[in-house]
């Protein structure tokens, strides 16, 4: 179906973009639905429910969900819990799409709230992680020996190729994005001398190409302390698999917490859209209480990727509207909101036209 959308403040937009919607685990389900509540934009959403621990798991449900990104190209995706219990295969669905897709680069836009206080105040910036090698390979086995029983190895994959795509994409993003400042560019990636090394090595080959662009490094462990202490000195940051996710956590809790920050996923064919601190907050399903703010600003996101500024301005304009005025704020911002009050706040808002 096709929507024309226009008026003297919006420009016509004849077309209907086609969305892989999955709202996976825990509160997922809530945050898409205020997703399709809140923006009014024209999007069709291909909704597919993909669960390993809710028994909707099945490899041929997921090979339509592939076969539906392959085709949309554009994706929203709540967090898919992977069971703790072995079952045979080591890697889960999210593992398996971010393969399939060589969703190589996640990049998460950390910026202060306007109108929440926090510790660090007017923070802005950038965490880009490769995220399909790494700790996260699922390539572990337990070692069979009769004299070494209860030992289970655990490889990490390092490999020049992709390092060297993942630099390439951060140094871009920098340049792209005006991510450049004199101490703007840091690189954390060296805690194992030979497979950080090589990151280290490929990372520091790619900033020559990059003059404008100061780079540095900084151990993993002395990282997490200079974020807290003094955030800052940081610009944008790339790093491997696990270093990434530590840092993408407690950069979000900087800044509000896991229900404020979003994220983005890329390979050279494809966009994913979720949260930036991936969490299911299972605690939360069914009670109205989590925060749908981090996959509001995804969604924003993913209306800018598909160039519908206006609409992803709009978005955007209306939750800084909303935090900005302070009255409606969810349990993890310090309020007693929901997250209808909160859907429904963005929804009165989105009628003012976006500020510039």
């Amino acid at each position: 179906m096709t929507t024309c959308l226009g008026g003297p403040e919006a420009p016509p937009a004849c077309a209907t973009f086609k969305v892989t919607m999955v709202p996976g685990d825990g509160v997922g389900p809530e945050l898409m639905t205020a997703v399709k509540e809140a923006a009014d934009v024209p999007v069709e959403f291909e909704e597919f429910h993909l669960s390993e621990v809710q028994h909707m798991d099945s490899n041929e449900k997921l090979e339509q969900v592939l076969a539906s990104m392959k085709t949309n190209r554009v994706a929203m995706k709540g967090k898919i819990n992977t069971p703790m219990e072995f079952k045979g295969e080591l890697a889960g669905f999210e593992m398996k799409i971010r393969r399939r897709l060589d969703l190589f680069a996640n990049v998460v836009h950390v910026n202060s709230l306007p109108g929440y206080s926090t510790r660090h105040n007017y923070l802005d910036l950038v965490i880009i992680r490769e995220q399909t090698e790494g700790e996260y390979s699922s390539l572990e086995h337990e070692v069979h020996h009769i004299f070494v029983p209860g030992v289970i190895e655990c490889l990490k994959i390092i490999t020049r190729e992709k390092s060297r795509r993942i630099a390439k994409f951060a140094f871009d993003y920098a340049t792209k994005k005006g991510h450049g400042s004199p101490q703007g560019f840091c690189l954390l990636p060296f805690y194992r001398k030979l497979a950080d090394g090589l990151f280290l090595q490929c990372c520091a080959e790619v900033a020559e190409l990059y003059p404008k662009i100061k780079y540095d490094n900084i151990i993993i462990d002395n990282c997490c302390m200079q974020l807290v202490q003094n955030p800052y000195q940081f610009d944008v940051l790339v790093m491997p698999n696990l270093y990434g996710n530590i840092i993408d956590n407690l950069a979000a809790g900087l800044v509000g917490g896991t229900g404020v920050v979003p994220g983005e996923n890329y390979s050279a064919e494809y966009a994913v859209f979720e949260t930036g601190a991936r969490h299911p907050f299972a605690q939360a399903v069914g009670r109205n209480i989590a925060n749908p703010m981090a996959m509001l600003l995804s969604a924003a996101n993913m209306l800018h990727h598909l160039n519908l500024e206006y609409h992803s301005n709009m978005v955007l304009d209306a939750v800084r509207r909303v935090i900005k005025q302070g009255k409606v704020q969810t349990r993890d911002l310090g309020g007693y909101s929901t997250t209808g009050d909160f859907v429904q706040a963005i929804v009165g808002n989105l009628r003012h036209r976006p500020a510039y």
